[in-house]
């Protein structure tokens, strides 16, 4: 007989992860459904709830589409639909996993759908990774008064065994950044002792590599195993994380010796087949935000990039091109829907919605003219040579005046993202200026826009971001890719269903 299994998401973020598990529970008459997530930012509090109280419904409400369509916000979903409202307010928790009393309160809970599923319950979720990431290390190497051992997020993984062996679930997921394979603490690796401690809580769990055989011995894998590849499994993005799925020993005995859990690679997407039907647009201009302003600087940005010393030909042909081009974008924002024609087939299904009448969070930031330049340049290098260029390759007019830029530090300060290949890791960076994710086309000169970057993290369509754009970005970079979460779903179902 079929089991149905209710999911616990800690540090929920978005809901990237827990969209796609739900997503497959879905696929399996309902199998897999969200029973709690636990979150601490309000912005991605508000997404979580809209998309729980979503997934209430078979077929999304009419008064979500025309919201979306309409643009002028959502409805009081409080009085349309209360009782589905209020189960989406119970099953989000705005909550600091860590701090005082949230453990015992949400211990309660716990104990109530194990229960009530007789153990049939999944625990997933990413414990923050600032302390983890390579970018996080430095930045604290710069801090004089930084001290490692006292830094709390690396022990932050142990609310989330906490609550593993308080729930004593069939199955987990935990997921983290690659920097926590060398992260060390204390004098030592902080990946085994992580390992450790998930393999001993409660009953007892095995633990899986995703992308490896299922070995008959049951030794525990290498730690290099647990890392995934995303560009590998169908998501446009050379997102590599650590993902660990455990599960719990009396279910483990029955395991499919030889089956890679999440199949073989996939063969790559690339950016512009994610992104592909999303609307031209132009980006903002800091002054005189004109559509005339705006064409006139990039004709004028085109115009001395053609006219520097050294610029390669095929770099100066694109920009003259652009400087002579009567075809320059005219919007910033679009709400169009986009078309998905040519787009590979598992994507295409995956963000597809048919009631879906408009384009979401499709509008660009505003740039400086100089970064209008930067941004022309560094695509059209790009669309010639394959890679970004380095600082040093921009020309003099463009080498922007901070004080660190003669170190070499920030040589890929303007990194386009390549158009025929997987886009680079998607990170939360994206919030803040745009510069490392430039879109392929030299003609627009700008950052990418929130749903093409929903796009390269897997998002669907119809999955709506609240908040400011700063935090929009910010969510969409913090996620697990929801159709690699949705992979891990089925993977589960397979193993333990």
């Amino acid at each position: 007989m079929s089991r149905n299994f209710a999911i616990v998401d800690l540090f929920a973020g978005p809901g990237g992860l827990g969209e796609g598990l739900s997503r497959a529970g879905r696929d399996s008459n309902g199998r897999m459904k969200i029973h709690l997530s636990v979150e601490m930012d309000d912005h991605a509090v508000q997404t979580l709830r809209l998309r729980a109280f979503l997934r209430f419904f078979e077929v999304f409400p009419d008064e979500y589409y025309a919201a979306l369509k309409s643009g002028k916000g959502l409805p009081d979903w409080c009085n349309t639909y209360p009782a589905e409202w209020k189960r989406a307010e119970s099953e989000v928790r705005q909550r600091v996993l860590g701090a005082d009393g949230v453990f015992d309160e949400l211990s309660v809970e716990l104990d109530r759908v194990r229960e009530t599923h007789h153990g049939d319950t999944i625990l997933i979720g990413g414990p923050p990774c600032q302390a983890y990431s390579l970018a996080g290390r430095s930045r604290n190497k710069g801090k004089a008064d930084y001290v490692l051992e006292n830094d709390a997020r690396h022990y932050l993984y142990r609310e989330y065994v906490a609550i593993l062996k308080r729930l004593r679930p069939a199955a987990f997921v935990m997921e983290n950044v690659k920097g926590m394979l060398s992260s060390h603490v204390d004098g030592g690796g902080i990946f085994h002792r992580v390992l450790d401690d998930l393999e001993s809580a409660g009953d007892g769990y095995r633990l899986l590599p995703l992308t490896r055989p299922i070995p008959m011995d049951g030794h525990r894998a290498e730690a290099r195993d647990f890392l995934i590849r995303t560009e590998e499994h169908g998501v446009p993005q050379a997102r590599h994380r650590v993902i660990i799925l455990g599960i719990r020993s009396d279910l483990a005995g029955n395991l499919p010796v030889g089956q890679i859990p999440l199949g073989n690679p996939q063969v790559p997407v690339s950016v512009n087949e994610a992104i592909r039907g999303l609307w031209m647009l132009r980006s903002g201009l800091s002054r005189n935000d004109t559509t005339a302003g705006w064409q006139e600087t990039v004709r004028d940005q085109a115009a001395r990039i053609a006219a520097a010393d050294g610029i390669p030909d095929e770099v100066r042909a694109i920009a003259q091109a652009i400087e002579m081009a009567n075809d320059l974008p005219e919007l910033r924002q679009s709400s169009w829907r986009g078309e998905t024609a040519g787009m590979p087939e598992h994507l295409r299904a995956w963000f597809a919605d048919a009631r879906l009448r408009t384009t979401l969070h499709h509008d660009t930031r505003g740039h400086i003219p100089d970064d209008l330049g930067r941004y022309m340049f560094s695509a059209a290098w790009t669309r010639t040579f394959g890679r970004t260029p380095t600082l040093e390759q921009f020309p003099a007019f463009l080498q922007p005046e901070h004080r660190n830029r003669a170190t070499g530090a920030f040589a890929d300060r303007f990194r386009t993202q390549a158009a025929d290949r997987p886009s680079t890791t998607v990170t939360s960076h994206i919030a803040k200026d745009g510069h490392y994710f430039i879109h392929p086309d030299p003609r627009q000169c700008r950052s990418l826009t929130v749903r093409e970057a929903a796009r390269l993290q897997t998002f669907p369509d119809n999955y709506f971001f609240c908040g400011p754009r700063t935090k929009q970005y910010h969510q969409v970079g913090n996620a697990v890719p929801p159709y690699l979460a949705y992979q891990i779903g089925h993977a589960l179902l397979r193993l333990i269903g």
